[in-house]
């Protein structure tokens, strides 16, 4: 079977646990082929990262953690941002830092929550939300999807990332999302890519 190796960058800790969930959900279906081996994402705070050098500095610190050269994706909330806008600017800094690196920017327009928002009606009776769930008409135009997800939970819980952004990334409807997200549909193609070029 080939290999390939990614390394992540986040931000917020509930990413640490379920972008890795993520990408094994994605790999699986672009390249079951393909063993997918993931190194602990690198977390580092949004505001650090877009510092003059503070992209360049993680790169650089993520590229040389282990004994083979990964594919390198950072994944960012897009919060008042336009993706694209700033996602080809910090993948332009990322490719002058280390030009050998295979990698992608990718940044979830408003929030990582609002794949699930894109992917609302298959998350049905999961994390405490109720048994229909209708999504917004527009999932990434939402500057609060997590409130939008704690106001419709049936449990009398909030959402909290650190407790259910895995479990929610581990169910969702992929394909609803790609359908429904443009920010997650370039995830998609992103990692289809990285799969291809830093396989061995």
């Amino acid at each position: 079977m080939s290999r390939a190796l990614i390394a992540t960058v986040v931000e917020g800790q509930g990413e640490v646990a379920a972008v890795p969930v993520l990408l094994r959900r994605m790999a699986a279906e672009i390249a079951p082929e393909v063993s997918l081996e993931l190194p602990r994402p690198y977390r580092v705070g949004r505001g650090s990262l877009l510092l003059p050098h503070g992209l360049e500095r993680v790169v650089a610190a993520v590229a040389e953690q282990g004994d083979r050269t990964p594919g390198i994706l950072i994944l960012l909330d897009a919060d008042d941002d336009c993706p694209a806008e700033l996602g080809p600017r910090l993948l332009a800094r990322a490719r002058t830092a280390r030009p050998d690196q295979p990698g992608s920017v990718v940044l979830a327009n408003r929030e990582f929550e609002a794949w699930f928002l894109a992917a609302a009606p298959s998350l049905c009776g999961q994390r405490g939300l109720p048994s229909e769930l209708a999504p917004p008409a527009d999932a990434e135009s939402s500057r609060d999807c997590k409130g939008w997800l704690s106001e419709r939970r049936v449990d009398g819980r909030s959402y909290k990332p650190t407790t259910d952004q895995a479990a929610l990334s581990a169910v969702f409807d992929m394909q609803m999302a790609r359908k429904n997200s443009p920010s997650f549909d370039k995830l998609w193609r992103d990692v289809e890519r990285l799969l291809t070029e830093v396989v061995l």
